[in-house]
């Protein structure tokens, strides 16, 4: 039977190779399907990943219905086997109903990958509604590290360099240090404290060591 899958982890820890490695697989046995993504760091209607891949993807906006898009596929001939959903965390919590209906009544597998919380710790409406609908919930194996080398858990927001709690809670930005806003992952313990990569180094003694930050 078909499945709704969430893919989840945060920032670095692949979710969209293995969105690009799940395509891969089944397209590789014969089964055809579509990736949609929203968001993307390579820009509009592209799926990358941090190792340098990219494909293209058909771009997911606010009044996008993904039954309907299904459906017109099918009046045109073209066999949908499954759906890659990548950045599935900004899709809103109705699209994300579509996408459970596409699995129950059309027999599609539904692939999504996505963050679970903002940079807030707050859930975001769509990944909030796949946990409530997903038939599986799969916690990426791959695990992001902390600047400290602890397991990160949270996903950090830095604007002009300092880590911020408040604002809109998606605002496209970058991972490297000084962009104007930038992102990081971090553990729990020092997203609590604030503590980014570049204020721990900031706070080192001179001997650049971070223990006394820890």
């Amino acid at each position: 039977m078909a499945e709704l899958v969430f893919f989840s982890g945060t920032m670095d820890s692949g979710k969209s190779t293995l969105a690009l490695q799940t395509d891969h697989n089944h397209r590789a046995r014969g089964r055809q399907g579509l990736i949609f993504t929203r968001d993307d760091r390579a820009g509009v209607a592209r799926l990358s990943s941090r190792l340098g891949l990219e494909v293209q993807a058909r771009e997911v906006d606010d009044d996008t219905d993904f039954w309907e898009v299904i459906g017109a596929e099918r009046r045109q001939g073209h066999l949908v086997d499954y759906l890659v959903c990548d950045e599935a965390q900004f899709y809103s919590p109705e699209q994300v109903e579509q996408l459970a209906r596409l699995v129950d009544e059309n027999e599609i597998d539904v692939f999504a990958f996505g963050i679970t919380a903002d940079f807030r710790t707050r859930l975001f409406p769509g990944s909030a509604r796949l946990v409530e609908l997903a038939d599986r919930i799969e916690v990426l194996q791959v695990q992001s590290l902390c600047w400290c080398g602890a397991r990160a858990t949270h996903n950090a927001r830095t604007v002009d360099g300092v880590m911020v709690v408040e604002g809109d809670q998606v605002v496209v930005g970058d991972v490297a240090a000084g962009a104007d806003v930038a992102y990081e992952v971090l553990c729990r313990r020092h997203h609590m404290r604030r503590m980014t990569a570049d204020a721990a180094r900031r706070l080192a003694p001179a001997s650049d060591t971070m223990l006394d930050v820890r």
